[in-house]
């Protein structure tokens, strides 16, 4: 019934509406293989539904639903500005030559750890992985599918340097989030987080070298065919050093801090012109990839699979998915049902080791439920805050899972924000990459390792042992 007064859900109710979130989404997804948008749509119900009850009538709840959207505003026209961006540069020349180029330099032995590392430090350098996927992810996807690798492995392998470097960069939004939610200082959140990071990255540059040999002994490379695709690439566009011009503006005004929708509209702006001027494109032409993407026919399938695809509309699926993601998200965080759930559970962690896994767990929980990355750190650095500095552990530690947590399992969650970009960036879905994104997975498991054996040397922000 509809009270006077809104109040908080109780745990009962949140348990319930959590669990039956979960059990909709992941069953329907992963067993069923239902449409992810109509599900998320009955969980919205099933959300407001619960809402009701708690006093929150119908424009309440909308209210609050428009509040998510309207903080979510410059994501959602990220996700229009990279549609368009990679529509453009195919028609330039800019991703055909990334891919003409980068198949004279990059061995596929080597092809999978040197795109790992590549992608490490320039998300590094700018502090987004939105922006690598989106620029130098799409061209080591053409790079990697001519050399015979499969999709997920080259979506997961530029998805773990995305993480690593985003969340060990200085200028990324991510280190100012999470060290401002809890209060510690950017240097030691980044001194902590390294501590398992940079070994992280080692192992997983290991690791991507033999799974990368392992492609190539069951015979997915074709030195002929690498040849005959660059030749009708080159038949197709003009290729020059000029046309990689956008990709530098764009990579550059990033790295200068230049906000990322100003920096987009420019590597779109520059990539028209060299379409017009180096590719001798129409403006009819421009105006269609930018909306529809590229779409004219080469004759050759895997150099169509590679460059038919970019433009607005290619990211209307990914745009609805957020859209009512974060409605539900809205709702979820407004009302309180996980913030009273997880300030009934801590009171019941004791040990060290409880409470850094239900940290990592809660991160991972936060963005099912929340579907995006800043809210639920946002949400589980304000909750766990006292608990840490109760129990005699230092800031950065919590800041650190944060980023271990939240920033990582972001990338793994189709209906996130950011898994849902990733899915319409890289074309393929995070359910299936998440096995080959090693980094990913990595970072949390060590971290978990080594609070379990009382290795405060790995990590010595922890006063107390399990």
């Amino acid at each position: 019934m509809l009270s006077d007064t809104p109040r908080l859900p109780t745990v009962t109710e949140s348990s319930f509406l959590l669990s039956m979130i979960t059990l909709i989404l992941m069953a329907g997804i992963l067993y069923a293989r239902l449409d992810v948008h109509i599900l998320l749509i009955c969980t919205v119900v099933l959300t407001m539904l619960f809402s009701y009850r708690c006093g929150y009538g119908l424009t309440k709840q909308i209210d609050l639903i428009g509040d998510s959207l309207k903080e979510a505003t410059g994501a959602m026209f990220a996700f229009i500005l990279i549609g368009m961006i990679i529509g453009v540069w195919i028609l330039s020349g800019t991703i055909p030559a990334l891919i003409y180029y980068g198949l004279n330099f990059v061995s596929a032995a080597y092809f999978l750890p040197a795109g790992f590392l590549v992608c490490c430090a320039i998300t590094y350098a700018t502090g987004t992985n939105w922006g690598a996927a989106s620029t130098i992810g799409v061209a080591l996807i053409g790079m990697g599918l001519s050399l015979g690798f499969p999709l997920p492995v080259i979506a997961g392998m530029i998805i773990s340097g995305g993480v690593f470097g985003v969340n060990l960069s200085p200028v990324s939004d991510v280190t100012i989030l999470a060290s401002a939610t809890v209060g510690s200082q950017v240097q030691d959140h980044l001194k902590s987080l390294s501590i398992v990071g940079l070994p992280t990255v080692i192992i997983a540059t290991v690791i991507y070298y033999f799974m990368g040999n392992y492609y190539i002994g069951m015979g997915t490379t074709s030195v002929n065919h690498i040849v005959e695709l660059q030749n009708t690439i080159s038949h197709i566009f003009q290729i020059t050093p000029i046309v990689l011009l956008p990709i530098i503006i764009t990579l550059g005004m990033t790295l200068f801090k230049v906000p990322s929708q100003i920096a987009l509209f420019c590597g779109i702006f520059c990539g028209a012109i060299i379409a017009v001027i180096i590719q001798s494109q129409p403006l009819n032409q421009i105006f269609s990839s930018l909306n529809m993407g590229y779409q004219i026919p080469s004759g050759d399938p895997l150099l169509d699979k590679l460059l038919i695809r970019g433009g607005i509309q290619s990211m209307m699926w990914t745009f609805s998915l957020a859209f009512i993601a974060l409605g539900m998200g809205g709702l979820l965080q407004h009302i309180g049902f996980l913030r009273v759930l997880l300030k009934r559970i801590l009171p019941h962690i004791r040990s060290t080791f409880s409470l850094v896994a239900t940290t990592l767990f809660t991160c991972v929980l936060g963005n099912m439920a929340t579907s995006e990355v800043y809210i639920s750190m946002i949400l589980n650095g304000s909750l766990y805050k006292e608990v840490y500095a109760e129990r005699g552990l230092s800031p950065h530690m919590l800041s650190r899972l944060l980023n271990e947590g939240a920033m990582t399992s972001g990338m793994l969650i189709p209906w996130t924000t950011a898994g849902a970009f990733m899915t319409a960036t890289l074309g393929v879905s995070p359910f299936v990459y998440a096995p080959y994104a090693v980094y990913v997975w990595l970072v949390p498991l060590i971290t978990l390792m080594s609070v379990a054996i009382g290795k405060t040397v790995l990590i010595p922000t922890l006063s107390e042992n399990v």
